[in-house]
């Protein structure tokens, strides 16, 4: 696996894994795409400047005193001075006014960056080892590892952990927030313009930790509402055919038991719902482009692609994964 560009500061992440290759951009933290997220950015860049202005005045300081108070050849020993009750109140006044100036800065950030939640959440999001549930409770849509959200309209998720905690991040729409087993937290989501947002677990939580990632999708209004049909219309499987086979083989192999797929199977829910599958960017929450090759190779054996993840190798035929891949190609 290799690793290529800035996370923090922009650009691009070249992803090499197994033979197959993913390119991910990244928008710089300079270049907020939310309120909330414009309102950590000035928070950072205000204490930036203060930190590089007192960086200044320090170097400058004691550059002064260096050469000032240089040893001069036959000159005494210079004589030491015990207090200057002047100095030490400017050195103390002037770090107080500081820290009370970033902390009325920051006190005033955390009320636009997280403002408190005034409504029934329009988005839940349960985190798990290692993908992501995202389900719209008004709506009844069920999605995973991507949020669709309207542009220009705040959404409010509330967001729960099914196993350990994990951290919720989308650097270009927000700040960071904690899911944790048993205490749902709330943030509101919001962007500016249309786009593909990456977001990530910023918390450790495992093996395939790094491999834990989102996409937030946002649209314009008429564009996500004819998303949201789109994703209530059930996968209609034929029991006929190569469809036919399909069917069979998901129930067979039990995917059933893990995989909600609406028009067969609404139970599972240890793995990702499965329908519209198709329609997504990537599989593997971000591990690999979501194409019928990358398709047939997850579905061979999804141990060699993205290891420990709970998603056991049925040892499917080539036959059996091309059928089910060419069967999951149909759900957009």
């Amino acid at each position: 696996m290799s690793f290529v560009g800035s996370v923090i500061l922009g650009g691009s992440v070249t992803i090499s894994l197994s033979g197959i290759e993913m390119q991910i951009g990244f928008g710089p933290i300079f270049h907020p795409m939310s309120p909330q997220a414009g309102a950590i950015s000035g928070l950072f860049v205000a204490v930036l400047l203060v930190c590089a202005i007192i960086l200044v005045i320090v170097t400058v300081s004691v550059g002064y005193c260096v050469w000032r108070c240089r040893e001069k050849a036959g000159a005494p020993e210079p004589e030491q001075i015990m207090g200057h009750r002047k100095l030490e109140v400017a050195w103390t006044a002037i770090p107080f006014a500081i820290i009370v100036f970033i902390f009325s800065l920051t006190a005033r950030v955390m009320s636009s960056s997280d403002p408190a939640a005034n409504r029934e959440p329009d988005l839940i999001v349960t985190a798990h080892q290692w993908w992501w549930d995202v389900r719209y409770p008004a709506k009844g849509v069920h999605a995973a590892n991507e949020i669709h959200i309207p542009t220009g309209t705040p959404m409010l998720v509330r967001l729960e952990s099914a196993d350990v905690i994990h951290d919720f991040w989308v650097p270009q729409l927000g700040r960071k927030i904690h899911a944790v087993p048993g205490h749902p937290n709330e943030i509101w989501l919001e962007a500016d313009q249309p786009g593909t947002y990456l977001g990530a677990c910023a918390e450790f939580c495992g093996a395939q930790h790094a491999w834990m990632r989102f996409l937030v999708i946002a649209e314009p209004a008429a564009t996500f509402a004819s998303w949201t049909r789109q994703q209530l219309q059930p996968v209609l499987a034929s029991e006929d055919g190569a469809a036919g086979r399909s069917r069979k083989i998901f129930q067979q192999f039990a995917c059933i038991n893990c995989h909600a797929l609406s028009g067969i199977s609404t139970n599972g829910t240890a793995g990702p719902d499965l329908t519209h599958l198709a329609g997504r960017q990537t599989l593997g929450a971000g591990v690999m482009d979501n194409t019928p090759d990358n398709l047939v190779r997850w579905l061979k054996n999804p141990q060699t692609i993205k290891p420990a993840c709970l998603m056991p190798n049925f040892n499917l035929t080539d036959q059996q994964a091309h059928d089910l891949a060419n069967f999951f190609e149909t759900t957009k």
